[in-house]
């Protein structure tokens, strides 16, 4: 089951971010569950948040993913919505 997980980062969380990333990298890698990833960014090309596609077995799943990814786990997230997802294109 794909789910696309969308989270908007906290206002002024810019540095979270930056100083989580490597350790949020090698999450994606070390669960291989990651079909698609990126950030999402504002006008000016600043990273404020994250679009990721999981290839889980249920939303329960892509929830516990989640919460154990280390942005999370940071407090970088404003928001976070899981949403079942149909590949159509790609």
């Amino acid at each position: 089951m794909l789910v696309a997980l969308i989270a908007y980062d906290k206002p002024d969380a810019l540095q979270i971010r930056k100083d989580t990333r490597e350790q949020h990298l090698k999450y994606i890698e070390d669960t291989g569950i990651v079909q698609q990833a990126g950030p999402l960014l504002d006008d000016d090309g600043e990273m404020i948040g994250s679009l990721i596609v999981l290839d889980c077995t249920d939303l329960e799943a892509a929830a516990e993913w989640s919460a154990d990814d280390p942005y999370c786990r940071a407090g970088l997230f404003r928001d976070v919505q899981l949403i079942r997802w149909n590949r159509v294109i790609g």
